[in-house]
């Protein structure tokens, strides 16, 4: 049978907080939510107080862009000391932990912690590494996280990588035998800020030659025959859903040391993970839509229509257009929804009043991912009539694609009412769900997703900071 590290994978020494910390205040959530709500980090820290906490040693991305990044940076660094050399951490676990998260949503989503080999990840859009980015990476956003990175001591990960098990042989029943072979949990308590509650139990070494071992096999048998792969370096074991910049952070500063001569088993050859198998009920997949500003309506769906290969029909009502894109692959193909407002005609001819709120529905055949086909068909469509980079946005919910969707603004600023008949209202784009089932096949096909693809769930349900692995 082949080694866990053939997958890509290690067992790590996970530092936990010791049984006097208080959890509540130990776990934080990731740095990269709210960062357009100070008040949230606010009450964390109001919350948080002079105990010992996560919050302590992360950088919240609320505060990036401030005058004190530095200060900021050697205070975490100096807690990070602390915390080890005071007793704060209790002595490391050598073994892969299974989470359960209940969010406050009710749902449950379930997880395996362990650490992935950076020397089978690679973010680059047609790679065929075993660990592959789900979207495309910003390479500017990488430096800033290099300096938090780069003299830290500990890591604590906020990165979600997902498995394509339909079986659920490989998380789900792990997690099943380890909680069979523990007495009680190795940690439970409430999340922050109403965040809901997580609980962990140990995996006993004994089952990664028992389950881990075994449905990896089969998870890289049915890949490998999905991704067309020539070798096992190139079998697609994982996607990166959550925390890609971090990852590629951690890449890069490997990279780094290895050039000037790092030993190839320093730590900082590998990085903490969260694992989650794509198919975890608990686990929701939310599209993110589109909204364009100072686009001529008419032009752009007549243009996309015939980029994609679409058919454009006129829809009555928000719910009909609604009802018609969330069913897209139900009908063996996506649907896009248009929102917008119009003077004269809608794009397939039917006449309307000035500034006629219209609902349009583009049909196509399109049976993958169907954000794969649009963006690069906006970013086309933009750059060929010279559109700015804040002419398009990325909007969570479909309550916001009918609020904005034939709105007079331009770009993130309202128009007052004396330049408004100038300028064109906002055209919304609803975007279908996304298809778990063609989720791998697609990256491994056609390379990782365009910027802004997805959302794995809300806010509030994002990874929190508990485990943490010394990197030094």
């Amino acid at each position: 049978m082949k080694k866990l590290e053939n997958y890509g994978l290690t067992i790590p020494k996970i530092l936990l907080p010791n049984e006097k910390i208080n959890l509540e205040k130990w776990a934080v959530i990731a740095c990269d939510q709210f960062t357009q709500d100070r008040d949230y980090w606010k009450k964390v820290e109001d919350f948080v107080g002079n105990e010992e906490s996560t919050l302590k040693i992360t950088l919240p991305e609320v505060y990036l862009n401030d005058g004190d990044k530095e200060s900021r940076i050697e205070n975490i660094n100096s807690t990070m000391e602390k915390y080890l050399n005071n007793g704060v951490f209790a002595k490391p676990i050598e073994n892969m932990i299974y989470i359960e998260r209940k969010t406050a949503y009710g749902r449950i989503r379930r997880g395996l912690i362990a650490a992935i080999d950076l020397e089978k990840y690679d973010w680059n859009f047609e790679t065929k590494a075993m660990i592959r980015a789900t979207e495309a990476t910003i390479l500017e956003r990488i430096p800033p996280r290099v300096e938090i990175r780069k003299n830290a001591s500990v890591e604590l990960p906020h990165i979600m990588l997902l498995v394509n098990d339909k079986d659920k042989s490989f998380i789900e029943k792990t997690g099943e035998l380890a909680k069979k072979q523990s007495e009680k949990p190795l940690y439970q308590t409430n999340l922050m800020m109403n965040s809901g509650s997580i609980s962990s139990w140990k995996v006993d070494n004994s089952l990664v030659e028992e389950n881990i071992l075994p449905s990896l096999e089969k998870i890289a048998t049915q890949q490998s025959q999905n991704d067309e792969s020539k070798n096992d370096e190139n079998i697609f074991m994982f996607a990166v859903g959550d925390g890609n910049h971090s990852l590629a952070t951690a890449k890069t500063i490997w990279n780094k040391l290895k050039e000037n001569g790092a030993p190839l088993d320093s730590p900082a050859r590998y990085a903490l993970v969260e694992i989650v198998n794509i198919y975890d009920e608990g686990l929701t997949f939310e599209p993110i839509h589109r909204v364009l500003f100072n686009t001529d309506a008419k032009e752009l769906l007549e243009n996309l229509a015939a980029n994609l290969g679409g058919k454009l029909v006129d829809i009555a009502t928000e719910k009909e257009l609604q009802d018609a894109v969330e069913n897209s692959n139900k009908n063996c193909g996506a649907n896009f929804g248009f929102v917008y407002s119009e003077n004269d005609k809608s794009p397939t001819g039917i006449a309307g009043s000035k500034e006629t709120k219209r609902y349009t529905l583009l049909k196509t055949d399109i049976t993958d991912l169907a954000v794969s086909h649009l963006q690069p068909a906006l970013d086309e469509f933009l750059a060929k009539h010279g559109n700015k980079k804040d002419d398009i946005d990325y909007i969570h919910g479909s309550d916001e694609v009918f609020r904005l969707g034939g709105a007079k603004s331009n770009g993130s600023k309202s128009i007052d009412s004396k330049s408004a008949d100038d300028v064109p209202s906002a055209i919304s784009i609803l975007l279908p769900p996304i298809a778990k089932d063609s989720f791998f096949s697609t990256i491994a096909k056609s390379g990782s997703l365009p910027r802004k693809s997805f959302s794995m769930g809300e806010a509030s349900e994002k990874r929190f900071y508990m485990e943490s692995r010394k990197i030094k």
